[in-house]
């Protein structure tokens, strides 16, 4: 089975797929954006307690930039 996603621009395309819809040859689903949100959210959070905190990340953009400034000059 293959899902593609459609981007419907004429109005007579959707009849289309409600008929096919019908006939079985077809299966129409609504999207669930939150769900989808929800589920990547929680592998972010999986991760919570490997990732670096706001200081860890705050020295290590400084000592890039410090090394970068010092190769300019």
């Amino acid at each position: 089975m293959d899902t593609l996603r459609i981007d419907i621009l004429n109005p007579k395309a959707k009849k289309l797929l409600k008929d096919l819809a019908d006939l079985d040859l077809i299966a129409i689903r609504k999207e669930k954006p939150k769900e989808d949100l929800k589920a990547f959210l929680k592998r972010l959070r999986a991760n919570e307690e490997t990732a670096p905190s706001l200081e860890e990340i705050t020295a290590e953009v400084e000592a890039v930039r410090a090394e970068r400034y010092a190769k300019s000059k």
